[in-house]
């Protein structure tokens, strides 16, 4: 009958109307209840229930019933907190939040002396809670009732014989002695024969008091071994043992109460007196605190050790912790310490405890907060999900880069490396790319240097068809800075991000850009100048030993007639006279009036080249085209077969605006670092005329200048501006408003179209700048750099 009777409160328990699922059995000591694990059905909430048998424990029922009444009226944070009580004919169910027995600790020997101290303070405190403001007696306080939360602390249980002393027909007069093992635990006054009903003539808190001091050793010791060996204290701690034997006293009337005990524990320097319990003391009250309590409370929690249970901090200081910094003004460190308990939560929790309040502090116009938030980046990093740090941190996060104050900017600059591998390419080559556009042009010398070298960082997260043009145009702009751990930052990175380039890029730009730091008025960038030009030149002396020994075509195929250039040859007298030859076609080009050629058709337009000159249509590098002032003449392109670039396929298209934040290489950037530079608005532009047909890409015709001088010599031509124009009018005597005018200093060889009367263009030559071969003085002409002296 007994079977079938539990088989039915088995499906009463697993039927739909039952609101939890009860799963595995947990061993108890002597209990007139059975533990079990459950989970709540609503959320899968994990918990515990206890159960009692009304059939089968008939004698128990009024213990029973009345642990079910007191824990529902009794409420205390050392209290089990019950979620429900469940009564029906054959059972009685209480629902608590998940509970371990503390028997279990104990018996693996698991607690350290801090953690014990931690549940006896908590338990003391929750006796002085019952014998004062409730004015009752527990009557049951041992190891069996006590049990440890998810948090790990103790928490109190076993309330079959609480009893109000304000009852004349208390519990425990009646039933105290059907307790299970009550008589092993029974006060000695009990014991000796006197029943529970004596304890009317002691103070209140005498029985309990013995149950904390017994409970005391056994936490300690392991086992209890009954009351009359109970008087040498065993492992207790010296500084606990004057106070344990006051507990156990065998006089009531001289036992230390539970609030007595607390007195002498919390008294300086005494056995509560610990960082564990001063924390469980401030979480409470963290939102309370002025400042300088709440910077002492977390100088506590830094002095934490690993000894502590994990799940403490998690359970019951970062609530308190969280509500502190988003409502109590808790600061960046109250955040700080949430973060290192953070570090031990796992995904689940760090997700539903911690990301909602980390988006709801990165949108905080706080800038210390900001600023926290950003220094605990790479602590988060990993568990922030990559889809909230794309929609709602970075867009919030990029306030940062024009903030006022510059130590937010550089923070934000210094973040970029731990959010890009959370960001997409999209946003990488798109809003990123224009904020560190700025900060590389940052007032703060510290913000331009740590630009830098997040560029040199994040090089290979940017998108193949604008990482070469950023880079290359970044650096060469950071190895001008005045600040020289700037220019120093732009050759290591320089040095790093060589794999990134190509062979031509590296020759043609990088090469060139590195070698005036060769020179560098400071050491140490110097010598990283040396190692990064290396670096550079063992990568294009490899690529070159891959090409070929010559371009020429093979012998037998068919050449084109071309005169023979000395130029061409490998003996020291052929490269002298390149130079040479150079020299004197630049010289004989500033004579004279430039004879005008048939112009050659370049994509719709008129354009015209001398043999002198190369491709590009400048005389020599350093030629700036640019006009004083704007002009009416425009450059005439090169044909798109005489361009050579080399580009790195595009992954996907990159917005203009991008690019043009960082500018060109070549780019005048006297007034870089002193302000924004306005944008040039240069439309003027020179065409450039030829004296015939033939392109010679620019090199010297030595041996045409040796034709030219053993020929008859011609007429010389008339001074410059002297010379007759097609209907025979002098242009010396027009109007100085249609003269020709110079294009800006450094053009050489130009030629303007001039308006005339019957308004049909005239070549005429422009003034040409001389070239000078002496020696120049080096005193005063350090170039741009003695800018920055």
């Amino acid at each position: 009958m007994d079977f079938l009777k539990s088989a039915v409160a088995s499906a009463i328990a697993k039927s739909s109307s039952f609101p939890y699922t009860i799963g595995d059995r947990i061993d108890l000591d002597a209990s007139i209840w059975t533990l079990s694990n459950a989970t709540k059905k609503d959320d899968n909430s994990p918990c515990s229930i206890f159960t009692f048998d009304l059939n089968t424990q008939r004698t128990f029922v009024p213990l029973a019933k009345n642990a079910a009444r007191k824990l529902r009226t009794i409420r205390h944070p050392g209290v089990i907190k019950v979620l429900d009580v469940i009564e029906n004919e054959t059972h009685i169910y209480i629902a608590t939040e998940k509970i371990t027995p503390l028997s279990w600790h104990i018996r693996r020997n698991s607690l350290s002396e801090e953690t014990i101290k931690r549940g006896l303070y908590n338990v003391a405190r929750t006796l002085a809670f019952i014998n004062g403001e409730a004015s009752s007696i527990h009557g049951n306080v041992r190891v069996g009732a006590v049990y440890t939360s998810d948090s790990g602390e103790w928490k109190l249980a076993g309330f079959e014989t609480l009893s109000s002393m304000n009852d004349d027909e208390a519990m425990i007069y009646t039933y105290g002695s059907l307790v299970p093992d009550s008589n092993r635990y029974a006060p000695p006054e009990v014991a000796s024969g006197g029943g529970w009903s004596v304890v009317k003539k002691n103070p209140l808190s005498a029985p309990d008091s013995f149950g904390l001091g017994t409970l005391l050793y056994e936490a300690f010791n392991g086992n209890f071994p009954g009351t009359d060996r109970i008087a040498q204290p065993g492992k207790i701690p010296a500084n606990m043992v004057a106070p344990y034997k006051r507990l156990i006293n065998t006089n009531p009337k001289l036992r230390l109460s539970a609030g007595h005990f607390l007195e002498q524990g919390k008294k300086s320097g005494s056995f509560f007196e610990t960082p564990l319990i001063h924390i469980i003391e401030g979480a409470d009250s963290l939102g309370l605190k002025s400042e300088e309590e709440r910077n002492q409370f977390l100088a506590e929690l830094e002095e934490l050790t690993d000894d502590f249970p994990e799940d403490f901090f998690k359970i019951k200081i970062l609530p308190e912790l969280l509500k502190s910094v988003e409502f109590g003004g808790g600061g960046p460190q109250v955040f700080s310490a949430i973060i290192k308990i953070g570090v031990k939560m796992s995904d689940e929790e760090w997700e539903g405890k911690l990301l909602p309040v980390v988006l709801r502090l990165f949108a905080s116009p706080d800038r210390a907060m900001r600023v926290c938030l950003l220094d605990n980046l790479p602590a988060m990093i990993d568990r922030l999900p990559q889809k909230d740090v794309n929609n709602k941190i970075f867009p919030m996060m990029v306030t940062g880069f024009t903030d006022t104050a510059p130590v937010v900017r550089e923070q934000t600059v210094k973040a970029v490396l731990t959010v890009i591998t959370k960001l997409s390419d999209r946003t990488i080559n798109g809003e990123l790319l224009r904020h560190l556009a700025k900060t590389a042009n940052d007032e703060q010398p510290g913000i331009r240097t740590n630009t830098t070298i997040c560029l040199g960082k994040i090089a290979r997260s940017l998108g193949a068809s604008s990482r070469a043009k950023v880079l290359i145009a970044a650096f060469t702009r950071s190895l001008r800075d005045p600040f020289v751990h700037a220019r120093n930052a732009a050759l290591m990175a320089f040095a790093a991000t060589a794999d990134v380039f190509s062979e031509e890029d590296c020759a043609t730009k990088v090469l060139p850009a590195i070698c005036a730091s060769l020179i560098d008025k400071e050491k140490f960038v110097r010598e990283t100048a040396n190692k990064a030009f290396d670096t550079y030149a063992n990568k294009i002396k490899h690529y070159a030993e891959t090409l070929p020994d010559t371009a020429a075509p093979a012998e037998g195929a068919a050449r084109p007639a071309t005169p023979t250039r000395m130029g061409n040859q490998n003996d020291a007298s052929g490269w002298a006279g390149w130079a040479i030859s150079s020299f004197t076609n630049k010289i004989s080009t500033a004579k004279g009036e430039m004879n005008s050629a048939p112009a050659i058709p370049v994509n719709g337009a008129t354009s015209t080249q001398t043999r002198s000159l190369p491709v590009s249509g400048r005389a020599t590098p350093l030629a700036n085209p640019v006009p004083d002032r704007p002009a009416t003449i425009r450059l005439a392109s090169t044909t798109t077969s005489q361009r050579t670039s080399v580009e790195t396929p595009s992954e996907a298209p990159v917005d203009d605006d991008v690019l043009d934040a960082w500018g060109e290489m070549d780019d005048d950037d006297d007034n870089f670092f002193d302000a924004p530079a306005a944008a040039k608005n240069n439309t003027s532009t020179i065409t450039i005329s030829t004296t015939t047909p033939f392109d010679d890409g620019g090199e010297p015709d030595f041996a045409g200048w040796l034709a030219a001088q053993n020929k008859p010599k011609a007429k010389p031509p008339l001074p410059k501006g002297l010379s007759k124009a097609a209907n025979g009018t002098s242009l010396a005597s027009r109007p100085a408003a249609v003269r020709t005018q110079s294009a800006g200093p450094g053009v050489t060889a130009a030629k303007k179209a001039v308006p005339v009367a019957n308004k049909r263009p005239v070549a005429v030559a422009a003034a040409t700048k001389k070239v000078d071969l002496k020696p120049k003085d080096d005193e005063g002409g350090d170039d741009d750099w003695g800018a920055w002296d």
